[in-house]
Parts: C-alpha cells; structure tokens; sequence
C-alpha cells in the first residue's frame, strides 16, 4: 500500500454536499430556548427554596446568561447561514 499517490493517479474530489445548516441552527436555538424557560423557573425558585440567598441566585443567574446568550449565537448563526445562501 502506496501512502503517495502521483496527480496523474489520483481520483478527482468529490463535488462538496450541499446542507442545509439552517434545521440545525434552528432546532439547537429552541433548545436553547428551552434552556432559558428552566434557567427562569430555577432562578425563581431557587433562592427561596434553598434558603441560601445571593449564593444561589448568582448561581442561577450565572445559568440564565449562559442561555441567553445561546439563543443569541443561534439567532446570529440563522441570519449568518440565511445571509450566504444569497
């Protein structure tokens, strides 16, 4: 088995596939967005469930942003894929 292969011997490549990024994006960004409606439930009630005060609610907080900005780079992932298809 050769590991090098001349130009004259190889195979053409293969024509890229074409995708559609656009279902992924779309479903990973209301995931995402599932993602918020928890993260708002947990820093609703985690506070005062657990008794630890701002402990907790930096905690949750800290969850919430993470989220938001999830459904951000999903959002700028959409406009970006639509924006190259033109």
């Amino acid at each position: 088995m050769r590991l090098w292969l001349k130009d004259s011997e190889r195979r053409p490549d293969p024509l890229p596939a074409r995708t559609d990024a656009r279902k992924a994006l779309f479903v990973g960004t209301i995931v995402w967005l599932v993602a918020v409606g928890a993260a708002l439930i947990v820093e609703v009630t985690a506070p005062a469930a657990s008794g630890l005060g701002a402990a907790s609610a930096t905690t949750a907080g800290w969850w919430l942003w993470c989220t938001v900005i999830g459904v951000g780079l999903g959002l700028f992932g959409l406009a970006w894929v639509q924006f190259r298809r033109r």
